[in-house]
């Protein structure tokens, strides 16, 4: 909206020429989330508190989290309120790019507070049940890797409409352009054409799969808002490369027109989230809930589904992968087990992973600030892909 003021009053007011720049807008996006979380926190949380959103403590997870228990969640909704005001205030509205990724994160959000709701007011830990929570998460997942298959491949909104087109009247058979290929980390010249069906089946698994990840890591105070600010600000870095024609050639990476806004919604993420931690440190005043963390992860898989960096997400977010691959272990061995010997055996002590080491005996702060650290080397890993190639 700003963005659009100024281009019409620029030339009676020259200063406001600054509003084009992509990174003094993004910069400005990141404090406005910031500053909207830190002033509404406060209010939003004792809100939740008044309204007995209080969140409902598994009884078969660890013993010392039975004292969170009524702590408020669903503090998440304050996160995705200050990334949709400082995206709508300071991105520029006709971006191909920017409104799914905004619908994306907060259509998830929805999700994941329907799955609030049941736990804190039928008092239920286990909230939506899998399935559905699985169904609606596909049918958006599903909605946004169509439509980023040839959003990904255009270069304005008549050009998305024209592929798709094309796609149906060629029988469903249309080859992408180079630019969609699934590109190989640390190589020059490797990638691998998905086609559009590929190209969709991977995105889903992205979307999904991100936003499942990033919600089973949300278990201890801070542990998931952090490495999501982290990610999500060196995706913002890409997706700046990825929309510039100089930087895209110089790098050798897939130059996708207009990716560049994406760096608004990142610094937007990265200031709502910031404020988000604030509260959310160890001891927690207020939980993220899965309104938060499913959003989140949407909002992360899908960007780097534009910026074509996949596989540089499941190197950077390798916390989030480790937490999720944990417990798809943990059970897969417990069901093997108990079919072969009719006991089920474990694994781990307990999963996901940041438990097994809170009964290691690993104090609560020990595990975050650790895991912290370790996503931190992580997204440096992924940063150097730009340049080792």
């Amino acid at each position: 909206m700003l963005l659009w003021l100024a281009q019409n009053f620029q030339d009676q007011v020259g200063p406001l020429r600054v509003f084009n720049f992509i990174t003094f807008r993004a910069v400005f996006a990141t404090l406005t989330a910031l500053l909207i979380g830190l002033f509404a926190g406060p209010a939003v949380i004792r809100k939740l508190t008044e309204l007995k959103v209080g969140q409902a403590v598994r009884t078969d997870g660890p013993q010392t989290h039975l004292v969170k228990s009524g702590t408020p969640t669903m503090g998440g909704a304050l996160i995705l309120i200050g990334i949709a005001i400082a995206v709508l205030l300071w991105g520029d509205w006709s971006n191909r790019f920017l409104w799914p990724v905004l619908i994306v994160t907060l259509g998830f959000g929805v999700i994941g507070w329907v799955d609030d709701y049941r736990k804190v007011v039928h008092r239920d830990p286990n909230g939506m049940r899998s399935r559905e929570k699985f169904f609606w998460q596909s049918l958006i997942g599903l909605a946004a890797a169509v439509y980023l298959a040839f959003s990904v491949s255009g270069t304005t909104n008549d050009k998305v409409w024209e592929l798709f087109s094309a796609w149906i009247q060629s029988g469903f058979s249309l080859d992408l352009p180079e630019k969609a290929d699934l590109i190989v980390p640390f190589f020059k010249t490797i990638s691998y054409p998905l086609g559009v069906w590929g190209f969709i089946a991977l995105t889903y698994c992205v979307i999904v799969g991100t936003s499942n990840a990033v919600n089973l890591t949300d278990g201890l105070d801070g542990l998931a808002i952090m490495p999501t600010v982290m990610v999500g600000s060196a995706l913002g870095l890409f997706a700046y490369l990825t929309g510039s024609a100089t930087y895209s050639k110089y790098l050798l990476i897939p130059h996708i027109t207009g990716a560049g806004e994406l760096l608004i919604f990142c610094g937007a993420m990265a200031g709502a989230g910031l404020a988000f931690l604030w509260f959310n440190a160890y001891p927690a005043q207020v939980f993220m809930g899965d309104v938060g963390a499913l959003a989140l992860g949407g909002a992360l898989g899908t960007i780097a589904v534009i910026v074509r960096q996949e596989i540089v997400l499941f190197i950077m977010g390798g916390v989030f992968v480790v937490e999720t691959l944990s417990v798809m272990l943990q059970v897969a061995y417990f069901k093997y087990t108990k079919m072969r010997t009719g006991v089920g055996k474990r694994v781990l002590l307990m999963a996901p992973l940041h438990h097994h080491y809170e009964q290691k005996g690993w104090k609560e702060t020990q595990v975050v600030v650790r895991f912290w650290i370790i996503t931190m080397m992580l997204v440096l890993v992924g940063l150097s892909t730009l340049k080792l190639r």
